[in-house]
């Protein structure tokens, strides 16, 4: 197993409208000549939590965290006009906390971030704020 000390948190960047799942997000990313969905799971507007690459294989979603982290992407992150939204669901958010504390208790987890605050990354992606978020949950 590899050792994962990190997880990322991304978002697809479609509108609320878009009913995504993990098999679409694998055709996008196969057909950009990838092996395979680049995330680890996926969260739909549902709350349904749905598994992408397997957890023994490197990601394809943070260049140079690839190896020692997991990747999990939450459906949503646009408005209607393409702009950053934090336009996910309770349910999501629910998904992704219990998630977190799965992963949390499996790994020797050492951060929790959104893919925004790597260096050198330049998007809003998951057009939300991570570790205050994180904070947020763990007080109440």
């Amino acid at each position: 197993m590899r050792d994962i000390n990190k997880i990322i948190i991304h978002c697809s960047a479609t509108k609320p409208s878009m009913d995504v799942c993990a098999e679409d997000i694998r055709q996008w990313h196969r057909g950009k000549g990838w092996d395979d969905i680049g995330y680890h799971y996926v969260i739909k507007r549902d709350g349904t939590l749905e598994k992408g690459r397997d957890m023994r294989t490197a990601g394809a979603h943070a260049k140079g965290h690839n190896f020692s982290s997991a990747g999990i992407c939450l459906i949503g992150g646009i408005d209607e006009e393409k702009n950053a939204d934090d336009n996910f669901t309770l349910k999501q958010y629910n998904t992704l906390i219990q998630l977190i504390s799965f992963l949390e208790m499996t790994f020797p987890i050492e951060e929790v971030l959104g893919h925004r605050d790597l260096p050198d990354v330049n998007k809003d992606c998951p057009c939300f704020d991570v570790r205050a978020w994180l904070k947020f949950e763990t007080e109440a």
